[in-house]
């Protein structure tokens, strides 16, 4: 049987076949023709609107992966510009805390301040993490919150 033939068949049955989308569709509403051919001009025009799409999908793609690129671009500049700056953040006249009192862990948590040792008489001790914008604590961070908060905070002396 030849291709037209076969395609002939096919028109005029009642089969059934499934799309790769998962729909199912009757043969002979279907679009049929001989790929070994010049399309016929109903088969161009959706393979056209095919392509269309495909083209404004690839334009949407690009346009989203730009978007990302520029987003993480942006989110490490000012991820490493406030390491740089909790550094420094000790020294502002603005910061409560005694410059001597303070020492710098940078992670975890950004200080711990051992409050009044600069006088020599330690008041308390404060766990500082150093946020700016919409930055928000990490889990180890957040873990840490948690423990001073809920006092389970403990001196030991190793030997």
């Amino acid at each position: 049987m030849d291709t037209q033939a076969l395609i002939n068949l096919l028109k005029k049955s009642n089969f059934y076949a499934k799309c790769p989308c998962g729909e199912e569709f009757k043969m002979s509403d279907a679009l049929l023709f001989d790929g070994t051919k010049p399309f016929p001009e109903k088969a161009k025009h959706v393979q056209e609107m095919l392509n269309s799409d495909l083209k404004e999908r690839e334009e949407q793609l690009k346009k989203r992966m730009k978007l990302a690129t520029e987003k993480v671009t942006k989110t490490t500049t000012a991820v490493n510009l406030g390491k740089e700056l909790e550094k420094i953040l000790p020294t502002l006249n603005d910061f409560k805390w005694m410059l001597e009192d303070c020492r710098f862990l940078a992670d975890p948590i950004d200080f711990v301040v051992f409050n009044g040792l600069s006088m020599n008489k330690i008041n308390s001790l404060s766990f500082v993490e150093v946020k700016s914008g919409e930055a928000r604590l990490n889990k180890h961070q957040k873990c840490i919150k948690d423990a001073v908060e809920d006092g389970k905070v403990s001196y030991e002396v190793y030997k």
